[in-house]
């Protein structure tokens, strides 16, 4: 199996994004109430999970430069280490 470009992955993750807020409007908006009120956000988050996915799966494939930039930890001592 080859390996799809990190580019891509961005893209189609901005594409099914894109495609499900748009799933959204279209089946939602012409008959809001405020039921489709108190669950639009859990309607929502479902039709986004898949660009979730997609995007969790490039952030995997990608190295980590600095592990200490990625959880936000700082140097006690102030300068830099050796």
């Amino acid at each position: 199996m080859t390996r799809v470009p990190d580019g891509v992955l961005i893209g189609i993750a901005a594409a099914l994004s894109l495609a499900g807020l748009a799933a959204f409007l279209f089946l939602f908006i012409r008959d809001f109430s405020i039921y489709w009120l108190i669950l639009s956000p859990v309607i929502l988050a479902i039709y986004q999970f898949p660009a979730f996915l997609v995007f969790r799966i490039y952030r995997k494939r990608r190295p980590v430069e600095n592990p200490r930039e990625e959880t936000g930890e700082n140097n006690p001592t102030g300068g830099e280490s050796c």
